[in-house]
């Protein structure tokens, strides 16, 4: 059934003699919500085949409060999604077919860089949230070519992430909410990465997915929009953090090679210059029969090896040691890297599986506004957690907030799990086989 609308100012609906089955080029510009309530009476009925004439009081009413221009009307599902959780101010339009309408991105990296630690200082990120979300979300809106009023909803992260960071987005998100009466949608930061592949590729539930960030690894199978069942997880630090910890101990921020780069990019950058077979360090975890994992150990080896290097080369902490490269190629050969290495290492894992391996471009792996939106869209179009009450509706900074958000597995992952209504049938025994057989050093 076709629907042909003709609402050029100052001209009446035609009649079904005068306009039956015509195209009309010419669009007023409706917001979804109004074109749905004008679609609904201009809806062809099978029996009679006509198209009722409206009132024209009705019709005109508000016809009048839009400017008339063509332009492109949006019948599907439009999320905006707005991230803040650390320290990039996000956002992105997304579509129910996964297109991306438009993003915009201010990064902070540069100013935590040049501070004392080299990490994100809480304070300045909010402020920089501060200064830069409307002019993201400005940008956002205009790129997409569209106005908040042609939203189906607005999707923000408002957990886990930096309490001061989240408060940003949230309020700023609930002024648009309220402004607007549009629905919210509170997104969990790590549910967006988990389900950003769904956008990329065709993935049909249940999957495996392995999230690894500077805050945050965990290895959970993904069964529906809203339903993790948590497999393993990082037992003290994530191995960003643990890069993060190195690179300063490193002073690598004082090299000319990496000094505008973050910790595990720096990392990765001198370990292809190093010669990983100087240092001999074990990867973390390789006896334990489980899925968990733990970083505090290798970090505390590579602090003390750190300062031996550093007595035994005769200079102060805060130098570059000539050995820096080497020891970055240990670190890495241990088992902790940044995307590149990581993907390298997960190619023979899948294989030796026999499972197929799909990761995100390298853009969408970091935090962004693209993710959010379409998690949004997943949870729109699932009809789970969207709000239209957010009175209540608050930030969660804390990772506690986990364990209600997945259902922690009390099971071995020695177990064989045949899921079935998947691409896979997955074997979480023999995952976990080829996962403990494997050194990260044979890459």
């Amino acid at each position: 059934m076709y629907v042909f609308l003709h609402a050029v100012k100052g001209t009446p609906f035609e009649t079904p003699d005068q306009g039956r089955a015509r195209l009309l080029t010419h669009w007023e510009q409706l917001d979804y919500g109004e074109f749905c309530r004008v679609a609904k009476m201009l809806m062809i009925s099978k029996t009679a085949g006509a198209i009722p004439k409206p009132p024209k009081s009705n019709v005109y009413g508000f016809l009048r409060r839009f400017n008339v221009h063509p332009r492109t009307l949006f019948c599907h599902k439009l999320v905006l999604g707005i991230e803040t959780s650390c320290d990039d101010t996000a956002a992105a339009v997304v579509d129910e077919t996964g297109s991306v309408l438009g993003e915009a991105m201010h990064s902070q990296t540069e100013v935590h860089l040049n501070t004392v630690t080299g990490g994100i200082v809480p304070p300045v990120a909010q402020q920089l949230h501060r200064e830069n979300i409307q002019r993201i979300v400005e940008e956002t809106l205009s790129a997409s070519r569209i106005s908040p009023s042609d939203l189906s909803a607005i999707a923000t992260t408002i957990k886990p992430g930096l309490a001061l960071s989240l408060g940003v987005g949230l309020s700023f998100s609930l002024q648009l909410v309220k402004q607007f009466k549009k629905p919210f949608i509170p997104v969990h930061h790590m549910e967006a990465h988990a389900l950003t592949i769904r956008l990329t590729n065709k993935v049909e539930f249940p999957f495996l997915v392995l999230l690894i960030s500077g805050g945050h690894c965990l290895l959970a199978l993904v069964r529906g929009v809203s339903d993790f069942l948590l497999l393993g997880k990082s037992l003290d630090i994530a191995p960003g953090d643990m890069l993060d910890k190195v690179a300063r101990r490193l002073s690598l921020i004082r090299h000319p090679e990496c000094s505008t780069m973050s910790g595990g990019k720096a990392i990765e950058h001198l370990a292809k210059e190093g010669n990983r077979l100087h240092f001999n360090i074990n990867p973390p975890m390789q006896n334990a029969k489980n899925c968990d994992f733990s970083f505090t150990g290798l970090q505390h080896i590579i602090d003390k090896l750190i300062t031996h290097k550093e007595k035994e080369e005769g200079i102060e902490k805060g130098q570059i040691l000539s050995s820096a490269a080497d020891i970055a190629a240990a670190v890495v050969s241990g088992g902790v890297a940044s995307n590149l290495y990581i993907r390298k290492a997960l190619e023979i894992v899948a294989n030796a599986a026999q499972c197929t391996l799909l990761c995100p471009p390298p853009r969408l792996c970091t935090d962004n506004g693209i993710m959010v939106a379409w998690n949004g869209i997943e949870r729109l179009r699932a009809g789970l957690g969207v709000l239209h009450d957010v009175e209540d509706i608050r930030y969660e900074p804390k990772m506690s907030s986990w364990s209600r958000h997945f259902q922690t597995s009390c099971r071995s992952c020695h177990k064989s799990t045949a899921i079935e209504d998947g691409p896979v049938i997955w074997d979480l025994k023999g995952l976990y086989r080829a996962i403990t057989d494997m050194r990260f050093n044979s890459i």
